[in-house]
Formats: C-alpha cells, structure tokens, sequence
C-alpha cells in the first residue's frame, strides 16, 4: 500500500479508502447491504492490507454503516491513531444548522465508538442555512476536539470557494479535501472544482471512481448488484452507448498489463495529481485484493490519453444539489 499525507493536515492515510456505505442493516432497499459478519470480514482484509481510511456517513443504511465498522475496528484495531475516519452529515434533520450538526456529530461518534472523527465531511451544500452558520459550528468542534478537521462533498465549485473563503478570512477551521463524483466515465468536474481545488493547494478524494461497477467489467457483463443499483443506472444508463467506447479501451489496455479493468480504472485516476486518495466500496474480499494493487499500476501518457479520447459532455450528475 501507498500513503499520503493530506494537504494542510497530518492525516497519512492510504491511496485506497474503503467506502462503507455498503455496510449495515437493509433498511433502505439495498439489496447488496452487508452484514456484521460480513463487514468484519472486508474491513479485516483491509486492514491487513494497508488501507486506513475509511469513509462512511451518519445516513449510510440509516446509521447502521457507522455502526458495524465501528464494531469491526473494535475487534480489529489496537490503536486508535492507526485509523483515520470520515464521515458526513447534511441528510438529516436540519442539514447543516448548528444544532443538527452538533447532534448528529455526536450521534456518528456514539455509534463509531471513538471520541473524535478524523475528518468530518458536510455531504451537500446548504441552501437553507447561512454558511456562517453551518463554518463556525465546525470550527468550534474542532476546537472542542471532536473533529480533527472539515472537508467538503458534492457541490458547485462557487459555492466551496465561497466556504473556502469565508474559513479563511475568519480565521476558522480549513477545509483539507473535497470529494467529488469522478471517474473515467464523469469528468466534468474536470471543468471547474478540480482545477478549484488544485489551486488552492487541496485535494480530491474521488466516490464511484468504477461508475457504479461499469469501468470494471464489459458492458454486456451484468452482476446481481447492477440489476438492482439504482443510483448507478440513473447516472450512467443515459450514456451507455458513448461510455461504451471508454469502456473497451480500459479492456484493451487491462489485458496489455495483465491486470482487472478496475485496476486501470482506478490507475487513472491515481495518474492525476489532484487526487490523493480514492474511495472504493468493496463486498468481497477479492475486491479489497484487487483495489489494493492498483496503487502499483503507472500508465504511460500516451496510455492515459488513449483512455480519455472518447470522452464526451455528459449532463451534470456530479451529486451536487442544483437551485435556481
């Protein structure tokens, strides 16, 4: 495994953050949710593997997400400092007002079982809360100890330059990273927030980086998960036929290295400075094996414009919440 320490903080977690949404009790309707046994299994692979980054949210499977992992590191994880944690808020009552973030802070820490969260990520923008608000009650639990530091998640570029901003002349508590949905198969991000982040010295640590399992197998490969995946064909269905062609190039250049299309797909995106670590969901242990290797792929330029040429403007789907 590789590491690297975010910008502006001291957190070295690995290149590879395991995504828990998958994790906990099937309360909303996923079919492919996993149970405590079966959470304990994947986090332990991780955690033999290299991986101490982990990313789940006070929502994932109504909270149960938090819970599981947080009985996984209690049976796996000696030392606390050993683990860096994220999680989320915004779904819930009272999005990103004081109250609701206080409450549902100290909700995630209950159930995670640890005394501070490593980074604290608000999951959309705000529009119904003055973003002064919602900046000053993250600054103060920073100060109280409870959060080590903010991130950002799925919103227009203005608007995280507009925190970004407002952190810094008030002298509060600055945001360290920004995760964004992008992949092989969504790049607009590409566009504004990228470039955004980039200059600000940040970095992104990119969700669905395998389009919903599409950029790991041909379009004509379909798995159990797939059939059910909502989320994935509302963002990618629209788009199959000009996908396709990126599709068959990470095909082609997988079977030249010998390795999965996951892999290249996920070389990619580690070809690009900006990222620095990127977040998989894993519900098998051979996944964890497979996300793990591809820290160790280097695609050559020629390699990663070939990869990109056919892309085309996809309709924003970044998860941004988008008002007039």
């Amino acid at each position: 495994m590789e590491y690297i320490v975010l910008p502006n903080s001291d957190l070295k977690v690995s290149k590879i953050c395991l995504g828990c949404m998958s994790f906990g009790d099937n309360k909303i309707g996923l079919e492919f949710a996993l149970n405590q046994e079966e959470t304990d299994k994947i986090i332990k692979r991780a955690l033999d593997s290299g991986i101490n980054f982990f990313d789940t949210a006070n929502q994932y499977n109504e909270g149960t997400s938090e819970i599981y992992i947080g009985n996984s590191f209690k049976k796996y994880v000696k030392n606390r400092k050993d683990i860096v944690i994220a999680t989320k808020c915004y779904f819930n009552e009272g999005k990103l007002s004081r109250e609701a973030i206080f409450r549902e802070v100290n909700n995630s820490l209950k159930r995670l079982q640890v005394d501070y969260i490593d980074l604290l990520i608000i999951h959309r923008f705000d529009y119904d809360h003055p973003i002064e608000e919602t900046l000053n009650a993250l600054n103060d639990l920073v100060k109280e100890g409870k959060v080590r530091y903010i991130g950002a998640s799925s919103m227009l570029a203005y608007q995280f330059a507009q925190m970004v901003d407002y952190s810094k002349y008030h002298n509060l508590a600055s945001f360290i990273t920004m995760q964004n949905h992008y992949n092989l198969l969504f790049r607009e991000d590409e566009r504004e927030m990228n470039r955004l982040v980039k200059s600000l010295g940040l970095s992104i640590t990119p969700y669905s980086p395998l389009a919903s399992g599409r950029l790991a197998r041909l379009i004509n490969s379909e798995t159990s998960r797939s059939k059910v995946d909502q989320i994935g064909k509302r963002r990618y269905d629209s788009t199959i036929l000009e996908d396709n062609k990126i599709i068959e190039r990470v095909s082609e250049i997988a079977k030249k290295h010998n390795v999965s299309m996951a892999q290249i797909s996920l070389a990619w995106l580690f070809s690009k400075p900006v990222v620095s670590s990127v977040i998989c969901a894993c519900s098998k242990i051979s996944q964890v094996d497979d996300i793990c290797n591809s820290v160790n792929i280097k695609l050559s330029e020629e390699e990663i414009k070939y990869l990109e040429e056919p892309y085309t403007v996809h309709k924003y789907m970044g998860g941004a919440i988008l008002k007039d």
